[in-house]
């Protein structure tokens, strides 16, 4: 396992545990998550354990001390030369057989988890409502986008905020984009545990395809300057993580997940989410009605925690530290009543270009096609073709149209060009006519 980075400055670092009280766990915990990381792997070095169960050398030095002493670990006689003459370790048979005992009980073994109290106050020093935007740094997330300065006036303090947004608009005009926008306006880097523990139980939190880890940097254990381990590496130093769900969403992915094969706990959406940004892209296409998905966050949009449960059927809270953006075709009145409308803070009409500015998106996806523009096949667009449909200009418009008669510029082994016949034959694509089909 490789050691993330701390950055030069930014959000404070969880501090590195000087003793194993710091850790937070128990000793029993530790020596368990110990055993059953050298049982499921090969390591046999102190220097490898550290690595594998994310706790300094030192640390991991008096939890194989403590395990020598229970009978569980023996040392194997043998100097490691190619590791600065490190002595590697073996469990015992009694060490095998409390390893299986706990595997039996929780098959979680690796990093050590952090203590749910502990990765609350980490989430305060890295809050995402602490985040403080300006216009030139939104505008530098929003770079590939032609926005009206009026939505750039509302988004702003929507993000500025941490508090929930609702974007609402006719289809094809750049929700899904803005939301990337505003993910990619963020910039900084937090702390995402790698498990957190709760009541004994370890939830797993950090997910390789929510959290992007920053630029690794390997600690050489045998060097008295440590350069990567200068905070908890319990915690991986991530991109402020993006969640982004659609139609796919039920409610269900937002309670524990629990595999009751390995007997351990997933840490749902949202919680992967914390720091960062739950996108739900698509709002009113999922099974779900959703009404009963937002009741779903009236709590944490409010209180700024949730409650999560248990298999026992014990239940919890945890920090809920998120931007929550949603993202709906449909008029907020037609799928909200005033109450849920009340608690999404701020809602964010997304319409459709005007005139000018689809020219202007039009000329900019032309330039990166590499498709000259023709202004008679232009006016052709304007005059005759969008007159049909009310002049409803929609931002996905100019590349839909240009991908087209890209398409049959390929086809046809003619130079990439645009004329009204090759406006034509693209915006028939577009649109579907309305006639019935005998079947």
């Amino acid at each position: 396992m490789q050691v993330t980075s701390p950055p030069p400055s930014g959000v404070q670092a969880p501090p590195q545990p000087k003793s194993l009280a710091e850790t937070g766990l128990s000793l029993v915990m530790m020596r368990d998550i110990l055993l059953k990381t050298m049982f499921r792997t090969n390591v046999d070095l102190v220097s490898q354990i550290a690595v594998a169960i994310c706790l300094p050398v030192q640390l991991t030095q008096e939890l194989v001390d403590m395990a020598r002493q229970q009978k569980l670990l023996e040392a194997t006689g043998t100097l490691h030369a190619t590791s600065g003459n490190e002595m590697g370790y073996q469990l015992t048979d009694a060490g095998k057989s409390r390893a299986l005992d706990a595997l039996s009980q929780s098959e979680y073994y690796g990093a050590l988890p952090v203590p749910l109290p502990d990765y609350a106050l980490q989430m305060k020093r890295q809050s995402v409502r602490d985040i403080k935007m300006t216009r030139p740094d939104l505008m530098k997330g929003m770079g590939h986008l032609i926005l009206p300065d009026d939505l750039i006036d509302n988004l702003g303090p929507a993000v500025s905020s941490g508090r929930s947004i609702l974007m609402y608009g006719p289809p094809g005009n750049g929700k899904s984009s803005i939301s990337n926008g505003i993910r990619a306006a963020l910039g900084d880097k937090i702390y995402v545990p790698r498990a957190i523990e709760y009541a004994g139980q370890v939830i797993t939190v950090y997910d390789p395809i929510v959290h992007s880890a920053a630029e690794a940097a390997v600690d050489d254990p045998t060097s008295l300057r440590r350069t990567g381990n200068r905070f908890d590496n319990r915690y991986v130093y991530c991109e402020r993580p993006t969640v982004i769900t659609g139609g796919e969403l039920t409610l269900d992915m937002l309670d524990l997940k629990y595999n009751p094969t390995a007997r351990t706990y997933t840490a749902p959406l949202q919680l992967k989410a914390s720091g960062g940004i739950f996108i739900v892209d698509d709002l009113g296409r999922q099974a779900e009605p959703p009404q009963k998905l937002v009741n779903r966050w009236i709590v944490p949009l409010e209180e700024g925690r949730d409650i999560l449960q248990l298999q026992s059927g014990e239940k919890f809270t945890v920090p809920f530290d998120t931007l929550v953006i949603f993202s709906t075709n449909f008029h907020p009145n037609e799928i909200f009543d005033g109450a849920a409308l009340r608690r999404i803070f701020f809602k964010i009409k997304i319409d459709g270009p005007t005139q000018d500015m689809f020219l202007k998106i039009f000329a900019m996806v032309a330039r990166k096609k590499k498709m000259a523009l023709d202004e008679r096949s232009l006016v052709h667009l304007l005059k005759v073709k969008y007159p049909t449909i009310d002049n409803n200009f929609a931002n996905y418009q100019p590349t839909f149209l240009i991908d087209q008669m890209i398409a049959v510029c390929e086809f046809e082994r003619i130079p990439y060009q645009m004329t009204p016949e090759l406006i034509d034959r693209a915006w028939g694509n577009m649109f579907v006519r309305d006639e019935t089909i005998a079947r």
